[in-house]
């Protein structure tokens, strides 16, 4: 593919090696992953991916950081009735993954922290620190630092059986109906906190 020379000051030349790079770690994984492949997936020299990003972990976590927005996690699952919030945290994060029949880029983040120290803390970071621990504090959860490992272990199990594994019922449930039957009890409902809560 024919390399193009975009000026490096422009976002969208940023975005595009992103994009590449996602469309990488999807496929291939981490591990596969190299600089060149995502620099010739985004049509430019890999000098310039190196210049934006440094080194490929960087990379990394700047695709994670773009594909897991905590802010926009806390929105889509904090606004609204509580007792919902499961099932809204559940749909998000299937609509991160895509289609069964065509995962989406969050796939791949999840497939490589099985491999990828780097990608399992990053994962920890984003998926499991920032936006699930912010949707905790919000709904005022108990045990907030268990409850958010409980449920990103919910969210990346299902994600392994539904796309991964292709266990049957999973892989032939709509979403809307997956959504309304698990996702009651990833989230608990709001509780009063206590004097003793922060």
């Amino acid at each position: 593919m024919p390399r193009t020379d975009r000026c490096p000051g422009r976002p969208d030349t940023r975005a595009q090696i992103v994009t590449a790079a996602a469309r990488c770690f999807a496929s291939a994984g981490d591990d596969a992953t190299s600089m060149r492949q995502v620099a010739a997936g985004a049509g430019v020299d890999p000098a310039l991916v190196r210049r934006f990003f440094g080194g490929k972990e960087e990379l990394f976590t700047k695709v994670a950081s773009a594909l897991i927005d905590p802010a926009s996690a806390l929105t889509a699952v904090a606004d609204g009735p509580v007792d919902q919030a499961g099932e809204r945290l559940l749909r998000y994060f299937l609509a991160l993954l895509g289609d069964v029949r065509r995962p989406g880029p969050l796939l791949g983040l999840v497939g490589s922290a099985v491999t990828s120290e780097h990608a399992a803390d990053v994962r920890r970071r984003f998926l499991a620190g920032s936006a699930l621990g912010g949707i905790a504090v919000r709904l005022h959860a108990d045990h907030r630092e268990l409850r958010t490992a409980l449920v990103a272990s919910q969210l990346v199990g299902i994600a392994v059986a539904w796309y991964a594994i292709r266990l049957a019922p999973l892989a032939a449930a709509a979403t809307d109906g997956l959504a309304g039957r698990p996702g009651s009890a990833v989230l608990p409902h709001r509780r009063t906190p206590t004097q003793e809560e922060p």
